[in-house]
């Protein structure tokens, strides 16, 4: 089945209707395509066409939205950078993905130094002379339309390809799920469009024909101003952010209110409570990078029945606990495993990492849960060691790695730690010589993302470990 491309089929079904919604200005469908197909044709003149990689490095802004939607027209691969990443950190993603160009916010002119491809900035970009007549590329809704790096737990980054049927069926899943009222419906992006959870909103957009109110970052009290104008209908969140917004907001928010999507993990007892009380509607999800954004969802009716739950799968996903190769009973805890349409083909040139990640047609999540008699979903472990911070994924090896390369550390380990704000930060635990701390964090500041460097260094004589050797995270963790 061929691929239609989204945003110009909204532009001619209702291209009157507001697309964006940016810092007041307000942009239609058909504006927004129009500036995309500009946009394509002047990507075009530099050599940008079906299936060329491109580099992306930007944040929550219309030019980042228009650059997204101007990718598609051509058939182009978005290639998903995230701004927090080391020079060093995005530099193996744009080599491994083999990415043609790098297209940047000029925000990020600093990180673009030491890349050996051509850097454009989005004014840059628009400064070029299009060509007259943008070439429709002949896609298929199997063809990868995006793709973004998780952190894998061996160390590398591997890329997550997203397909156009991936980010369709997810849309679908979500609206079988939530519900669409084209006319009324609104959602508030305060989550990186760099980011599944952003994109997929994005997505969600053009194929229901609703618009997005885009915020460049997460400012609680102008979120909350929004989330009682009645303008705004969904919202998707991570846990830090509903703990900021129950605490500057006093009572609840605007009747129209529908969903708060809460993603990352599960909610805390409490936390759900206080929604309830405040008749904000929280929904709990579970979802990946590989899934395109979520593939369990909890319904806002269940939330203190189902207290710790994911929810249950959506419409096209089908969902089992393998556990000793076999399918797991209710209640025994064993590795989530998904299929559905939305599901990725795989990592980016990377079919071993593929290879691993399938079981037949079922793919496994490395995540450790189990399902009750009623098919809720019950996550008890991300991927085990993984550590999320304010909504972004720590593997504990990749900081460990690092850290092992200095003289003087003979064992590392890194664990989180549970945090009032972020959910959680990673920690470290090492033996050898007793280091300096200040050092320690100015060693891994320049290698890595601040969000992963520990907030911490414990210096022991021996951590524990199994009979076999490996190191006992969980008793470090207590």
């Amino acid at each position: 089945m061929n691929h239609v491309n989204w945003l110009e089929k909204r532009a001619r079904l209702s291209g009157e209707k507001t697309a964006l919604v940016f810092k007041e200005e307000t942009i239609s469908f058909t504006a927004l395509y129009q500036a995309a197909d500009r946009a394509a044709r002047e990507l075009n003149k530099l050599g940008v066409g079906a299936h060329t990689r491109v580099a992306l490095l930007g944040k929550n802004t219309p030019e980042m939205v228009i650059v997204i939607h101007a990718l598609q027209l051509l058939g182009a691969v978005a290639v998903f950078l995230n701004p927090r990443l080391s020079r060093e950190e995005m530099a193996y993603q744009v080599g491994q993905s083999k990415a043609a160009c790098l297209l940047y916010d000029e925000t990020f002119a600093v990180l673009r130094e030491g890349q050996d491809i051509s850097c454009y900035s989005f004014a840059e970009l628009a400064a070029i002379e299009p060509i007259s007549e943008r070439p429709v590329p002949t896609l298929l809704e199997t063809d990868v339309c995006s793709v973004m790096y998780t952190s894998g737990t061996t160390g590398r980054p591997k890329g997550v390809m997203q397909t156009y049927r991936n980010h369709f069926f997810s849309s679908v899943g979500s609206m079988l799920n939530l519900g669409l009222e084209p006319e009324q419906d609104a959602w508030l992006c305060v989550v990186p469009i760099f980011h599944i959870s952003g994109l997929s909103i994005l997505m969600r957009s053009v194929i229901y024909g609703i618009p997005v109110y885009l915020e460049e970052k997460f400012d609680p009290e102008r979120v909350a101003v929004l989330l009682k104008s009645g303008r705004i209908t969904h919202i998707s969140v991570v846990m830090a952010m509903v703990k900021r917004l129950l605490d500057i907001s006093e009572g609840g928010f605007h009747d129209r209110l529908k969903i708060m999507l809460l993603g990352g993990s599960a909610a805390p007892k409490e936390l759900v409570r206080r929604c309830l009380e405040r008749n904000i509607p929280l929904v709990q999800s579970f979802g990946m990078t590989e899934t395109a954004s979520q593939v369990v969802t909890l319904q806002k009716e269940k939330a203190m029945q189902k207290i710790g739950s994911s929810g249950q799968a959506l419409f096209p996903v089908e969902i089992r606990i393998q556990k000793d190769g076999r399918s797991a009973a209710p209640f025994v805890l064993g590795e989530i495993e998904l299929t559905g349409p939305n599901i990725t083909p795989g990592y980016l040139d990377d079919p071993a990492a593929t290879r691993a990640a399938m079981d037949g047609d079922w793919f496994k999540t490395g995540d450790i849960g189990y399902l009750d008699d009623e098919g809720y979903l019950y996550v008890s472990d991300r991927r085990k060691d993984l550590i999320i911070s304010g909504g972004e994924n720590i593997y504990p090896t990749e900081i460990e790695h690092l850290l092992l390369d200095l003289d003087g550390i003979n064992e590392v380990a890194v664990v989180g730690k549970k945090d009032p704000e972020w959910g959680e930060v990673p920690i470290a635990f090492y033996t050898g010589e007793t280091l300096n701390e200040a050092e320690l964090t100015a060693y891994l500041r320049e290698r890595l993302a601040h969000f992963k460097v520990p907030k911490a260094f414990y210096h022991r004589e021996s951590l524990p470990k199994t009979a076999s050797g490996k190191i006992q995270r969980h008793l470090l963790k207590e």
